[in-house]
């Protein structure tokens, strides 16, 4: 593969392009890994910026929903759209259903835009491992947002919050009271919270579980990044498409806030400083699957499932060895 044409046909805009960088950097393979990373060297220099936008929620809250409508309301204001959907895969069969499309018929037969659904793995936190590269691709293919979709994701994932500049926590009506609210862990990572199913029957309560968020986010400490009356939470209907326009001047008021106060480079050098030792950690992970590393394992592991060690003796023993090495 020719690595700089690749790249050159990715910053000219080609779909086929874009969609084949995405899936190297995803690859496994040895080869494809070297290549990979040679290509986003290339395209740093690039130099485009991305509004990038973190979307979260329990399953069933209907995110996919809300970013065909948020998507489509952007890209009919002439912006251009990318979509990075995350879907959980088998623990058994390590397969993904990848359905995202599917779901946003509309925005994905929109030339503004481009859905990339990929799978998990078994990656934790709600994104996949290589999702922070294919957004360093879509920002140098000249998106002007990228939203980054995860699958379903509890309390204490938070990930997705290491990848973006704002992050929006997307709820259903009538899911907690304001000690919910007040829960550390994903909560107090989101810049905008959107209760949505704001219409029909759901309205009601969706106004009410708004408050209660209100309520508990003002029980929050104040985070330096962000401007007084901010993290906010707010009503939105995917559906009936009310609410988007309001979100929208939040998540900018926020976003050029950030930019003028000098948090938003900050937050970006944090994140690349995150990202740099995840990859370290994760190359020393992969030492453990080396054919010496994987025998010391096994042998450990056998005399552990003897009840000759105990768990932790030995894995005081393995790290001793792995020391000394």
């Amino acid at each position: 593969m020719d690595v700089s044409d690749l790249a050159s046909r990715v910053i000219a805009g080609d779909r086929r392009a874009l969609a084949r960088a995405i899936t190297l950097v995803e690859s496994a393979r040895a080869d494809h890994r070297a290549q990979a990373v040679l290509l986003i060297d290339i395209l740093r220099g690039a130099g485009r910026e991305a509004l990038r936008i973190g979307l979260s929620g329990t399953p069933g809250v209907g995110k996919s929903s809300f970013i065909e409508s948020f998507g489509l309301m952007l890209t009919g204001q002439g912006l251009r759209v990318a979509v990075l959907a995350v879907d959980p895969s088998s623990a058994r069969s390590g397969g993904s259903i990848l359905g995202d499309k599917t779901r946003m018929e509309h925005l994905s037969r929109d030339p503004r835009a481009f859905i990339r659904p990929s799978p998990s793995q078994s990656h934790l936190g709600g994104v996949a491992r290589r999702t922070r590269e294919a957004v360093a691709i879509c920002e140098a293919a000249g998106f002007d947002v990228i939203l980054i979709e995860t699958v379903g994701v509890g309390q204490s994932e938070t990930m997705v919050a290491e990848l973006c500049d704002l992050f929006l926590l997307l709820l259903a009506p009538a899911g907690g009271d304001e000690l919910q609210g007040v829960k550390r862990g994903i909560m107090e990572m989101a810049d905008l919270i959107l209760v949505n199913k704001a219409d029909g029957d759901l309205k009601p309560a969706a106004i009410r579980t708004c408050a209660d968020y209100a309520g508990a986010l003002r029980l929050l400490r104040h985070r330096p990044q962000d401007p007084p009356d901010f993290p906010k939470a707010m009503t939105v209907s995917a559906v009936e498409r009310s609410g988007l326009d309001a979100a929208w001047t939040e998540m900018q008021t926020l976003a050029r806030w950030r930019r003028e106060s000098g948090h938003w480079q900050a937050r970006r050098a944090a994140q690349a400083r995150h990202w740099f030792e995840a990859e370290v950690r994760a190359g020393l992970l992969a030492v453990l699957e080396t054919t010496k590393a994987r025998a010391a394992l096994d042998k450990l592991g056998a005399e552990v499932a003897g009840r000759q060690l105990t768990p932790e003796s030995a894995a005081e023993r393995f790290l001793a060895a792995l020391k000394s090495a």
